[in-house]
């Protein structure tokens, strides 16, 4: 199994910045891609930024130029900086890590935090 713990959550007012930071661990041989995802109220689970191994990261037209996204590989952890933070931008934000298992009959994973809240007020 590969855990992803989240951190880095909370409340902050509008034009304020937040740091989330995301670790995996577990049994990981790599990791191609990590991301982070976010869900407000009432609304689909939707991709903010993106990082995968040799690739440019890729964000939501909504984040561009506010967030950015960076990666750790030594520690198997990766960040979202988010600054400029609008009301919007309130919800749960998911980490999500894919890559190979190190050991066990399934080689691949995909695995998602537990989520934190960004609570964003104007």
């Amino acid at each position: 199994q590969v855990q992803l713990v989240e951190s880095g959550g909370g409340l902050v007012q509008a034009g304020g910045s937040l740091r989330l930071s995301c670790a995996a661990s577990g049994s990981i041989l790599y990791i191609n891609a990590m991301g982070w995802y976010r869900q407000a109220p009432g609304k689909q689970r939707e991709l903010v930024a993106g990082l995968t191994s040799g690739d440019d990261p890729n964000y939501a037209d909504s984040v561009k130029g506010r967030f950015l996204i960076s990666r750790d590989n030594a520690k198997n952890t990766v960040y979202l900086q988010m600054n400029s933070l609008k009301p919007e931008d309130t919800a749960v934000y998911y980490c999500n890590a894919q890559g190979r298992y190190r050991i066990g009959p399934i080689p691949d994973f995909n695995s998602w935090g537990q989520g934190t809240q960004v609570t964003v007020s104007s």
